[in-house]
């Protein structure tokens, strides 16, 4: 699945939680959210863990 990448800052802005923050919330790695921010795909589990973390719907930040 790919997030939208603008989106995700966007979500990640106005919720004032930086790539640190967010890695630490999810239990993933940094370099999983780098690599999500900079454009890559990531496995729905993953999507899941960062709406969660963000208060989302997964339709709200896919592309």
């Amino acid at each position: 699945m790919r997030i939208d990448r603008k989106k995700l800052v966007i979500a990640m802005m106005d919720r004032d939680i930086n790539a640190n923050q967010l890695a630490e919330l999810t239990g993933l790695s940094r370099a999983t959210i780098s690599g999500i921010r900079c454009g890559k795909s990531c496995a729905k589990d993953t999507l899941v863990r960062i709406c969660k973390a963000l208060k989302l719907d997964a339709e709200e930040i896919i592309e």
